[in-house]
C-alpha cells in the first residue's frame, strides 16, 4: 500500500491541532457556569498561660453556637492572683477613705486635752498679770515684774493658739494631694482586679460566633503550652465562595450583587458578592474546571446564604450573570 506524502500528513496534523486548540480555547458563551470552590478562614483558640486542660466541651466536626465555652485550662493560679488583687484593692480603697477623714477620736481627745491645759495656763497668766499690774500701780512691784507678767501672758496665749491649730488640723483629712494619691492607688488596684478577672476568663475561651469545630489538638489532662491552639473553629461568617470571572464579563459583577451557585451534595442557593479583585490574573494551572475557559480572569468572592452547609475545598459552579443582569 502506498503511503501518503509527508506534506499531507503534516497538513492533517496542523489542521487537527488548530481544531483542538479552537475547541479548548474558544469562548463557550453564557451557557456554561463559572467554576470555583469554598474557602474558609479558621480561628485558632488558645490560652494565654500554660496549664493542664481541665475540660473539653466540643468535638471535631461539631457545630457550636455563639458563646459556647470551647475548653478550659487550669485556672488555679489565675484565681489566686485574682483573690490577691481583690484584697489589695480593698486595702487601697480603705486607705483612700481614711485619707478623707480626720484623726481617730482617741487622737482628737489628746489634742483637746492639750487645748484645755493651754487655756488654763493662759487664764492663770492673765490673772497673774492683772494682780501684778494692780500691785505695780501701788508701787509694791517694780515695773520689771510687770513686764515679766506681761511676757508670760504672751507665751501662754501663743501656746493656746498652737493647740487650737493642731486640733483644727487633726479634725481635717489628709492634704488634697495625699487624698488624690490614695484615690489613684485605689483605682489602680481595682484595675488590677479587672485584669485578673480577664486573665481567668481567657483560660476558658468561648466561640465568638456560630461555626463548626475543625480540629481539637489537646484532650483533658494534657498540658497545653501558652498561646498554643487547643481548638480550631471555622466560623460561619468566614465561609465564602471563590470563583474566577473572565475579563470580558467582570463588569457584570459588583460588590453587593447576587449570584446563584450549585454543588454536589448541597442544596445550592444564592451568594452575595463581597469582593471583586481589581487586578487580573492568569487561570491557575490547577482549578476545579470543566474545561479551559478564557485564560485572563478576575477573582470574585461571595458570601453564601447557608455557609454552615458548605465545606472548605468543596467545588462549586456559579451561574453566569447575563447582560441584562
Amino acid at each position: 500500500m502506498k503511503r501518503p506524502p509527508l506534506k499531507t500528513i503534516v497538513a492533517v496534523a496542523v489542521l487537527a491541532s488548530i481544531g483542538l486548540a479552537t475547541w479548548l480555547f474558544w469562548p463557550r458563551g453564557g451557557a456554561a457556569g463559572l467554576t470555583g470552590y469554598v474557602e474558609g478562614e479558621t480561628l485558632y483558640f488558645a490560652a494565654p498561660a500554660s496549664g493542664a486542660v481541665t475540660a473539653l466541651n466540643v468535638e471535631r466536626g461539631q457545630r457550636v453556637a455563639a458563646g459556647t465555652v470551647l475548653f478550659a485550662v487550669d485556672a488555679g493560679t489565675a484565681q489566686a492572683q485574682g483573690e490577691q488583687a481583690r484584697a489589695a484593692a480593698q486595702a487601697a480603697g480603705e486607705r483612700a477613705q481614711d485619707a478623707l477623714k480626720g484623726q481617730r477620736p482617741q487622737e482628737l481627745a489628746v489634742f483637746q486635752a492639750q487645748r484645755a491645759s493651754a487655756k488654763a495656763q493662759l487664764d492663770q497668766a492673765e490673772a497673774e498679770f492683772r494682780r501684778v499690774q494692780t500691785l505695780a500701780a501701788k508701787g509694791i512691784y517694780a515695773p520689771a515684774r510687770l513686764d515679766q507678767a506681761r511676757a508670760s501672758v504672751g507665751v501662754a496665749r501663743a501656746q493656746y493658739q498652737e493647740t487650737l491649730r493642731r486640733l483644727d488640723v487633726a479634725e481635717l483629712g489628709a492634704r488634697e494631694d495625699q487624698a488624690q494619691a490614695a484615690a489613684a492607688e485605689a483605682e489602680r488596684a481595682r484595675a488590677g482586679v479587672t485584669e485578673a478577672d480577664v486573665r481567668t476568663r481567657q483560660l476558658s475561651p468561648a466561640a465568638p460566633v456560630a461555626g463548626r469545630v475543625e480540629d481539637v489538638f489537646y484532650r483533658p489532662g494534657e498540658w497545653a503550652v501558652a498561646n498554643t491552639p487547643v481548638v480550631a473553629l471555622l466560623p460561619d461568617d468566614r465561609v465564602k465562595l471563590r470563583f474566577f470571572v473572565p475579563q470580558s464579563e467582570v463588569t457584570r459583577y459588583r460588590p453587593g450583587g447576587r449570584v446563584r451557585f450549585s454543588c454536589d451534595g448541597c442544596r445550592g442557593g444564592e451568594a452575595r458578592i463581597a469582593y471583586v479583585s481589581p487586578r487580573p490574573e492568569f487561570t491557575p494551572p490547577v482549578i476545579y474546571s470543566r474545561g479551559n475557559r478564557e485564560r485572563l480572569v478576575f477573582l470574585v468572592e461571595a458570601t453564601p446564604e447557608r455557609p454552615g452547609e458548605l465545606a472548605p475545598g468543596q467545588p462549586v459552579e456559579i451561574a453566569r450573570l447575563g447582560d441584562a443582569e
